[in-house]
């Protein structure tokens, strides 16, 4: 079994692969504009060979600015192998090898979008399985799931309870709140950001990430309470594909009090005005307080999403 990147060489073989299994994959069209885009890239794009034969896929994503790979989008054994689990890792673990060779600071993760209802469908387990399998095996051994939720125009736009302000904000005003909502968060990345790198390192992370992410800085809003209080972040922002929730969050010394549904609500409502006809979001289901702010503002759950990881191996100084 021969594990390699492909070249352009190998075009029509890695677009010729089609998955049958009731998962998310990515098809020939979106692969071949993204890779035109250069957020899917030959280097990134690997495949087992035997005897000639692509018996195996695995496609890694990224930013069209990005140096390396962000995820791993989509991962396909030929059902004709004898152990699938055992050749995803093998193709997984020399994909995150070259990468880490050739400079990459952090494993990428992999990310496996699945139907709601995803325990109740035997060809959805068993789908998810040995691609399980193979991710554990790899090395991807923490895993989060995640909600991917939608809002649409049909569900009306939350209301605003008009006990906060949104106001322009500097960096500086943005990064120091970055760095006190990161603490007691109950989101698993950032939950392991902050236990290796510490408060000010995972605000830099995250905000460094919107900054690179399509939608615009001048789209960003600081909340405050109506005596002027810092009460925390709305960022409006988007993907490659449409415009997102983006982050939002509340200090901590002000959670619980129902400041989140007037954040999201103003994110929702600058969304829609801006003529969005789908807005995104994605939250843990770990998550329980952010899922049902999501609910009230009438965010419908469209795809579960498992994101295994290389776990963190230091505690921050």
């Amino acid at each position: 079994m021969l594990f390699r990147p492909t070249t352009e060489a190998d075009l029509d073989r890695v677009t010729a692969v089609t998955v049958d299994e009731p998962v998310g994959w990515i098809d020939a069209d979106r692969y071949l504009e993204e890779l035109a885009e250069g957020m899917y890239r030959p280097e990134w794009t690997w495949i087992a060979e035997q005897d000639g034969r692509v018996v195996a896929r695995a496609l890694w994503w990224g930013q069209a600015s990005s140096e390396h790979p962000v995820a791993l989008d989509c991962l396909y054994v030929d059902p004709s192998v004898a152990d699938r689990a055992a050749v995803g890792a093998g193709l997984i673990r020399a994909g995150l090898r070259a990468f880490a060779e050739q400079g990459a600071a952090k494993p990428p993760l992999y990310n496996l979008t699945l139907p709601p209802g995803r325990r109740e469908d035997p060809a959805v387990v068993a789908a998810t399985d040995w691609r399980r399998d193979a991710a554990l095996a790899a090395g991807l051994t923490d895993v989060v799931e995640r909600l991917r939720l939608e809002w649409t125009p049909e569900a009306g736009l939350p209301t605003a309870g008009g006990r906060l302000v949104f106001t322009e904000g500097t960096d500086e005003e943005f990064l120091d709140v970055f760095r006190r909502i990161a603490v007691g968060s109950l989101d698993g990345e950032t939950r392991r950001t902050l236990a290796l790198m510490g408060a000010e390192a995972t605000a830099r992370e995250e905000m460094d990430f919107y900054l690179g992410c399509p939608g615009e800085r001048s789209w960003w809003r600081l909340a405050r309470t109506l005596d002027g209080e810092v009460a925390g972040l709305a960022l409006p922002s988007a993907t490659p594909y449409n415009r997102n929730v983006g982050y939002l969050g509340v200090v901590p010394e002000l959670r619980g009090q129902g400041y989140v549904d007037e954040v999201l609500a103003e994110i929702t409502r600058v969304q829609a005005q801006a003529g969005a006809e789908l807005i995104t979001a994605t939250t843990d289901t770990d998550n329980a307080p952010m899922a049902a702010a999501f609910a009230r503002a009438g965010y419908r759950i469209a795809q579960t999403r498992l994101v295994w990881s290389v776990p963190e191996s230091a505690p921050a100084s």
